[in-house]
């Protein structure tokens, strides 16, 4: 279905290169896949395993060399949700519906409509997203108990604000020591695998000095099974599908709005080599039909862990299917002791990632200038974290629209125009006065044909006979612009005006005999 070029002269020195960025991948996937799992609200083997089954299928099936995929902070608030009113099981529906909704979206080339959303509104739920991460964790942070996630952000602050006396200074601790290395790791051995070593540290101090004071994955989540689950194929209904389809959409959306910009992404630091949107999106969608079979949650591209993969010298989707692999050589030999692991010590990972994902100098800039993109973006972001992202994406799409349109009914103009000497010998019967010419030019749609109506007036008051007008620059016309030039040729009727139009573009004029318009107007009255 889709030619596959990305394995062109590859050889046992490119297979070299793949197997040590799919391992350095991997480091790094396994503590965010279990982050990531938990902070969605579900048991952290399930972003283990969305990141061996997704990982590996959108290295085989995905669009570009480089991509690699699995569990993403910012699938988290929708997902919490998800759980929250729904729980787990109807979580793998939505998931699985999502991945029908990208099937769906790659056969129709809507990836080439995902870059008209708008960056006010893309800013703004990712900075929104990322406040939702990073107080999400202040609970594990602070080994505060008697918390209960709830579907609002107010309701988790003013829990969190009522518990506050539970803290567990000894969490604090685990959580410092992990906040201290991300902090100061990077500039003493950069080439460290950070979260690993941000995970394990925490992890061998909690285990050794403090053991039993702190929860951890065990405690909480009784531990990680060293297996894949069999297949199951999920519970079906229409009533769920009626209920969970607008989730799912919002998840297939944003799922590729985020593989398609890391695979953009990518073939930046790459050099340029291109990615196959079309082919991308097919990737993710059999990705996240398949995952929620195994019991894997939503996957997309993963920009940072993407560009781990490049800066590990990744030459082709080989070092995805490594990654994968090792991930599921850990969790089959090592599982079991990753029950230890405290989950103060998750909480500095998560507030890292949410910090690298908020946008916050796009954020600021887009505020500072003040325009319809701030309010676009505050409402956005404001929506995310009051609401959902559901509610704040299309509120902010259709905020972004109408502001565009606002913009645009001010792009159509009429201006009186010069007659030329040709103009009156051909129409004005040797008497220049019965002969006025107006020049339109802008688009012609359902956002500016009240603009154009209100000229009615004015266009038809005058003393002349005939109305040239010049459409040279008309640049757009639909459906609306249409009925508005019937209702035009009606009024000059009735006014005893003959509306005459000049240079038409050819593909307008393609459009004017479809509608009915070149008749109305009489061909006669056509002076291209």
């Amino acid at each position: 279905m889709f030619k596959d070029n990305r394995y062109i002269d590859y050889n046992a020195a490119g297979f070299r290169k793949d197997l040590i960025a799919g391992i350095t991948v991997g480091i790094v996937a396994i503590p965010l896949g279990m982050a990531f799992a938990i902070a969605s609200g579900v048991k952290p083997e399930y972003g283990l395993y969305t990141t061996i089954i997704a990982g590996l299928l959108v290295a085989l099936f995905g669009g570009s060399r480089f991509q690699i995929a699995g569990p993403t902070g910012a699938f988290i608030p929708i997902l919490l949700a998800i759980v929250l009113q729904y729980g787990y099981e109807d979580l793998l529906i939505a998931g699985f519906l999502a991945g029908i909704f990208l099937l769906i979206m790659g056969f129709l080339g809507v990836s080439n409509l995902i870059h008209f959303v708008p960056r006010s509104v893309t800013i703004g739920f990712t900075s929104g997203i990322a406040i939702i991460i990073f107080t999400g964790q202040l609970g594990n942070f602070f080994g505060l108990t008697g918390l209960e996630k709830k579907e609002f952000f107010h309701e988790n602050m003013i829990d969190l604000v009522r518990q506050l006396h539970t803290v567990n200074f000894y969490s604090v601790a685990i959580a410092l020591i992990g906040l201290a290395i991300i902090f100061f790791l990077p500039r003493i051995a950069p080439r460290v695998p950070l979260l690993l070593v941000a995970l394990l540290i925490p992890t061998l101090v909690s285990f050794f000095l403090f053991p039993g004071k702190v929860e951890t994955i065990g405690t909480a989540f009784g531990g990680i099974p060293n297996s894949i689950p069999s297949f199951h194929f999920p519970q079906i209904t229409l009533s769920k599908i009626v209920s969970l389809w607008q989730p799912a959409l919002i998840i297939a959306a944003l799922g590729a709005i985020e593989s398609l910009l890391s695979a953009v992404v990518a073939d930046g630091m790459a050099g340029g080599q291109k990615h196959h949107s079309k082919r991308e999106l097919f990737g993710q969608g059999i990705a996240n039909i398949v995952s929620p079979l195994f019991g894997g949650i939503p996957a997309t591209g993963a920009i940072a862990r993407t560009a781990t993969n490049i800066r590990s010298g990744a030459v082709s989707p080989i070092s995805g299917v490594v990654q994968s692999l090792f991930v599921l050589a850990f969790l089959l030999l090592f599982a079991p002791y990753a029950s230890h692991i405290p989950l103060a010590a998750m909480a500095p990972i998560l507030m890292f990632v949410a910090w690298n994902m908020s946008a916050r100098h796009a954020f600021v800039h887009i505020l500072s200038v003040r325009s319809s993109d701030s309010i676009v973006l505050l409402t956005t972001f404001l929506l995310t974290i009051f609401i959902n992202l559901t509610v704040a994406v299309q509120v902010g799409i259709l905020l972004a629209a109408l502001s565009f349109l606002r913009k645009m009914s001010g792009k159509l103009s009429m201006k009186e125009g010069k007659l030329s000497e040709v103009e009156v010998v051909k129409f004005g019967d040797s008497d220049r006065s019965s002969l006025i010419k107006y020049i339109v030019e802008g688009p012609l749609f359902f956002g500016t044909a009240k603009v154009f109506e209100d000229q009615y007036p004015k266009l038809l008051a005058t003393k002349a006979k005939k109305i040239i007008l010049d459409l040279e620059h008309l640049s757009v016309v639909d459906a609306t612009g249409e009925a508005g030039f019937f209702a035009l040729l009606d009024d000059a009727e009735k006014a005893g005006k003959q509306i005459i139009v000049k240079r038409l573009p050819k593909e307008k004029l393609l459009l004017f005999k479809k509608s009915g318009l070149y008749d109305k107007i009489g061909e006669e009255n056509f002076f291209m």
